[in-house]
């Protein structure tokens, strides 16, 4: 099975989201986080589920609508790992960092 990784990177998308959810009053952000931890670690029983993104990369939609997050990842089958780079709101026009 294979091993995730967070690049330190997604620790600051899960700050933006923190504050973005707070100032607009959201009351059920722990409840999101779950999700999103929930979706990723799918990846680990099914590394390829993501659509192809370029530079080998892949993209895991994770909820919809407000609720909707893209993972940006690349598996590494060498070492049996995938690394998560970066995650975004569907709502965002694309990953703070280049892909």
């Amino acid at each position: 099975m294979p091993r995730i990784e967070l690049a330190p990177q997604v620790l600051d998308d899960f700050d933006r989201f923190f504050d973005h959810q707070a100032g607009h009053g959201i009351e059920d952000t722990p409840q999101r986080f779950a999700e999103i931890i929930e979706a990723i670690d799918v990846l680990a029983h099914s590394p390829l589920i993501g659509r192809k993104a370029r530079g080998g990369k892949r993209e895991l939609v994770i909820g919809q609508a407000q609720r909707g997050y893209v993972a940006l990842y690349r598996y590494v089958p060498d070492v049996d790992t995938v690394f998560v780079l970066a995650i975004r709101s569907q709502r965002e026009s694309g990953f703070k960092r280049s892909r």
